[in-house]
């Protein structure tokens, strides 16, 4: 076990190389310059920049040296954990991230649970009643969560709860601790969005995972010793179909910082999502860096414990 964290880890920092090449020169590829578009923006508010400025600019954020430095810069800085200063907002990523990183982990946290939850009995429950009609209302429930786009499924709860029936507000974020329940109903929406596709995913993938470990032999013999349906779909087939399950739940937890993209800017929530869409219309080079290389590390550690997670599901897998 210790041999294979030890090796995947390794793989896991190649993977950051390669992601930090990928994002620091596809970054730098797109026509523009942060700068100029920063000054671009002062100018319309009545200030100007004279050239000695605008080269110390450069000085400070490092844009004056050979690109290939500046990456030798970037990562030497990530290493002793400065993410660097934005050239939008003049203040340290890591502060800007610190006030956001909660919004996004705080609506994640509620969708990946739900998710899990929601999903997993809804797929439980199509294979125990399969062929009837509650397995035929659950998969046609779950093929519309998976290809109903999550931005229009935003502007129709906002159309629908907000604007006609106003029951809910359609937009914003109130921190939990200030004020709960209207909170709680700032989140019902965006919350709704991000998991959706989430349950109708693990419901199907469920679903299947039953029907499969249904027939084998040995649930079959499980029934033949005259055990109790609840004994022989917790004991016998729930632990065995939940491997593909773990396989999901790994890969939402990307879905957290992808999908809280295009919901935090439909909701207008002050999260990551919303902060690295700031950052791409602002070319904000180090504000773009930070929040893909987080996520990058995010995923690398979930997928790392959902492989481990396996040996405890289903023995027979060894990680020799």
């Amino acid at each position: 076990m210790a041999n294979y964290i030890v090796r995947r880890l390794l793989w896991g920092i190649v993977i950051l190389i390669l992601v930090s090449l990928i994002v620091f020169f596809a970054i730098r590829m797109v026509p523009g310059d942060p700068l100029t578009l920063f000054v671009s923006r002062t100018q319309e508010s009545g200030f100007s920049f004279t050239k000695a400025q605008l080269d110390a600019l450069r000085r400070r954020f490092g844009l004056d040296k050979p690109v290939i430095v500046q990456y030798v810069d970037w990562i030497s800085n990530m290493l002793r954990g400065d993410l660097g200063e934005s050239i939008y907002y003049r203040q340290d990523v890591a502060k800007l991230i610190k006030e956001r990183l909660p919004v996004t982990l705080y609506l994640g946290i509620i969708g990946f649970l739900l998710s899990l939850t929601v999903g997993t009995t809804a797929g439980l429950l199509a294979g125990m009643r399969r062929a009837t009609w509650i397995d035929n209302i659950i998969v046609v429930i779950s093929y519309i969560g998976i290809a109903i786009p999550v931005f229009w499924l935003g502007y129709l709860l906002i159309f629908a709860f907000g604007l006609k029936l106003r029951i809910l507000p359609i937009g914003g974020y109130t921190s939990p601790f200030e004020d709960f329940w209207y909170s709680l109903r700032q989140i019902i929406m965006p919350v709704i969005c991000m998991v959706l596709p989430g349950i109708a995913g693990m419901a199907r993938q469920m679903r299947s995972s039953y029907l499969e470990v249904a027939g084998q032999d040995y649930i079959r013999t499980a029934w033949a010793k005259g055990l109790t349906e609840k004994a022989v779909v917790m004991k016998h087939i729930l632990k065995n179909s939940l491997i593909p399950i773990v396989t999901l739940l790994g890969m939402s937890i990307g879905g957290i910082f992808g999908g809280s993209v295009l919901v935090e800017n439909v909701f207008a929530i002050p999260g990551m999502g919303r902060f690295l869409v700031q950052g791409i219309f602002q070319q904000d080079y180090v504000i773009m860096q930070a929040n893909t290389f987080l996520m990058a590390v995010m995923i690398i550690l979930s997928n790392l414990i959902v492989d481990i997670s396996y040996g405890w599901f289903d023995p027979r897998i060894r990680y020799d």
